[in-house]
């Protein structure tokens, strides 16, 4: 069976009903276009009621089923979420929180990842899988567990961790030298005295803590790896994956993406906040990054509304075809929903479905079937989209610049990027989120709005890339910490201040005015400046004023963050006036070699910071299309994507003859957008 231009599925549970339900779920699948179900996630229990007792007919019959209406699967390993007797016989195998609490089942992810015997039991019933449905025509995609997080602290754990870090220093004077453990008479004398960071009278000491995320996330990395090279030893064509989860801390997929065969991610933008489209579109392209040639799908998304939020608004249908053709445009092999058939039963039974609990005869599911039509009638798409502009984010960094020991717990990484990545975003520039270690081909101009921890290597590689021509941007507190947290000595940003023209000496975190017990942070109408606000507290802000080289630029206001420099031979754009800064530069850059150094060393607001970046994006010689509000714009292959995610009508100029596939409308020079509306543009032959 040949693959589709556009994965398009859902999760489907058939063992959470009865048969009968089966073969009308599987019709209804083919009349709205799905071609992938998921299957089998949460199923361990129902393969396996007790330890060596196999029920695999029920799942092979329902790949039968599929198969018979031409929908393939997506089969997982049920190893999320383990049966409850695996607790009851095997305590060890559920994970222990820092603070030395065993968790329960009867819900999900509660697995330990070092655990042996949880090991053994997922290579039992992984093989089970295998001696059953391994060949099944059915089958398109092997999927591993689902969306990896779990942290454990249990002696299992701590005995592993041991391990990690002899891999990684060798003995303990090097591990003595990377934790720096003479501060807090720390020494470490025997590897027995190695502990994860369970709980603690206060902070914890910060490499400690880094290493630990490391290591968590290899854990677990080597418990997808065993179940991915299980199925290869009997599958080697199939493709594996596992479900990613956009910007999620829990472990570092950027180590990650290598060992998968198609990067996949769940997505769950929250409709009430009038700018996820941007997260969405961040997502997808950080997984876009993280694909490469492999290519990303998009593994779930909601129809409507989710389960899992204190109040949870409902997605409507114009929203819902927006997002999915963001995600196509934006390089996405497929689009997959969580689920199928609405539960009727459990925690999700409240979480939207293609199928709802209404019915087939309901404005959602006449939405779905109408989408998985119109997606299945587009041509051959083409390469992923290329970008000239990238963000750099590596999951250390973002560990290390969210410790408790910081000068301030308000400059969120994770916000930085968000900001910075808006200002591309509004301006129609297609962006990538590239790592450290990634190769910066093509790119001309580098965002690095959170850098807090870098590595030996990674400066002396982005200060050559400079002199050879790239553009680097960093955001505040930049190049603070090397790759063991250890602060590094001399002017700041370390490794790039003599390419600035410039000496950093001190960081300045911002007062609070007064405290203000009417302030609601929630209400702030920059979503992630509320994020870093402490609870009914008035952040202080100091005022940004451009330099004679800054003319241009609008006066602006910056808060949470400033830094004292003293400058050498930058060009300074913007200087603060006020604060404990008062004077001295906060938006600076030079050139360097064939390339160019810049530094925003404050949170400027949006209008300063969209015209900072915007005469980035001019030296650095971007193509910048020409903006439209409320209007995204990205060319995949041979096709012209336009989303209108406002509410007024909108003319986006378009050169030469083109036409919509999506309505068979043709355009000259220029199109008109109405609300919600979509297009999806090729030229018209000459």
């Amino acid at each position: 069976m040949a693959e589709p231009t556009l994965w398009i599925g859902a999760d489907w549970n058939p063992e959470q009903w009865p048969r009968d339900v089966w073969r009308t779920d599987v019709e209804l699948m083919v009349r709205a276009g799905v071609n992938l179900a998921t299957v089998g996630v949460f199923s361990w229990s129902s393969l396996e009621p007790r330890p060596d007792e196999w029920r695999i007919d029920w799942l092979v019959d329902v790949l039968d089923l599929l198969h018979e209406h031409g929908v393939r699967a997506d089969l997982a390993t049920p190893t999320a979420s383990p049966p409850p007797w695996l607790a009851r016989l095997w305590p060890e195998t559920s994970a222990v929180t820092a603070e030395g609490v065993r968790l329960s089942p009867f819900s999900r992810n509660h697995f330990c990842p070092t655990s042996a015997v949880y090991r053994e039991r997922c290579a039992a019933v992984v093989q089970a899988l295998l001696d059953r449905c391994a060949g099944h025509p059915a089958v398109a995609l092997w999927h591993v567990g689902n969306e990896f997080g779990q942290t454990c602290f249990c002696d299992s754990c701590a005995a592993a961790f041991r391990v990690w870090l002899r891999e990684r220093y060798g003995d303990l004077d090097g591990l003595n030298r990377a934790w720096g453990t003479a501060v807090w008479s720390q020494g470490v004398g025997d590897w027995d005295d190695v502990l994860p960071p369970r709980a603690a009278p206060y902070l914890h000491n910060p490499a400690q803590l880094l290493d630990f995320r490391r290591f968590a996330s290899d854990a677990q990395l080597e418990l997808f790896r065993a179940q991915r090279d299980q199925i290869r030893s009997v599958d080697a064509t199939t493709p594996v994956t596992t479900n990613f989860m956009g910007f999620f801390a829990g472990v570092d997929y950027r180590r990650w993406a290598r060992e998968l065969d198609l990067v996949s991610d769940d997505s769950y933008p929250d409709p009430s906040r009038a700018d996820a489209v941007v997260d969405s579109a961040m997502s997808s392209d950080l997984m876009r990054s993280l694909g490469g040639d492999r290519g990303w799908m998009l593994m779930e998304q909601a129809a409507s509304t989710v389960n899992f939020r204190p109040h949870n608004a409902a997605k409507s249908p114009a929203r819902l075809r927006r997002e999915v053709f963001q995600a196509v445009a934006r390089g996405a092999r497929g689009l997959c929903w969580f689920q199928w058939h609405q539960a009727a039963q459990g925690p999700e039974r409240f979480h939207s479905a293609l199928l709802p609990a209404a019915g087939t005869d309901t404005r959602h599911h006449r939405m779905v079937a109408a989408l998985g039509t119109e997606l299945a009638g587009l041509p051959d798409l083409g390469e992923v989209p290329r970008a000239e502009v990238a963000l750099l984010f590596d999951w250390p960094s973002w560990w290390a610049g969210t410790q408790r020991d910081l000068p301030s717990d308000r400059l969120d990484p994770l916000a930085q990027l968000r900001r910075w990545y808006r200002v591309c975003w509004q301006r129609g520039v297609l962006t990538d989120v590239l790592g450290s270690g990634d190769a910066l081909d093509g790119v001309r101009l580098l965002l690095a709005p959170s850098a807090v921890l870098l590595d030996d290597a990674t400066v002396a590689r982005l200060r050559a890339w400079v002199r050879d021509g790239g553009h680097l941007w960093f955001g505040p507190f930049a190049s603070a910490v090397d790759e063991t947290t250890r602060l590094r000595q001399g002017p700041f940003p370390s490794g790039f201040a003599d390419l600035l023209g410039v000496r950093g000496e001190e960081w300045h975190p911002l007062p609070d005015d007064q405290l203000d017990p009417d302030a609601d942070p929630s209400r702030s109408a920059d979503p992630d400046r509320s994020a870093l606000s402490l609870s009914k507290r008035r952040q202080s802000t100091v005022a940004l004023v451009p330099t004679d080289l800054g003319a241009g630029l609008p006066r602006g206001r910056a808060d949470i963050w400033a830094e004292w420099l003293e400058v050498d031979s930058a060009d300074v754009w913007a200087r603060f006036q006020g604060g404990p800064a008062d004077g001295g530069p906060a938006v600076l850059t030079s050139a360097a070699g064939a390339g160019r150094v810049g530094l925003v060393s404050t949170v400027p607001d949006a209008a300063l910071l969209d015209a900072v970046l915007g005469r980035a994006l001019d030296l650095a010689r971007v193509a910048v299309p020409p903006a439209v509000p409320d209007v995204e714009r990205v060319v995949r292959g041979g096709l012209t994507f336009l989303i209108n995610h406002g509410q007024e009508v909108r003319t986006v100029p378009v050169p030469g003859a083109t036409t919509d596939l999506l309505s068979g409308t043709r355009y000259r020079d220029a199109v008109e957008l109405h609300a919600d509306e979509v297009r999806v543009l090729t030229k018209e032959e000459v």
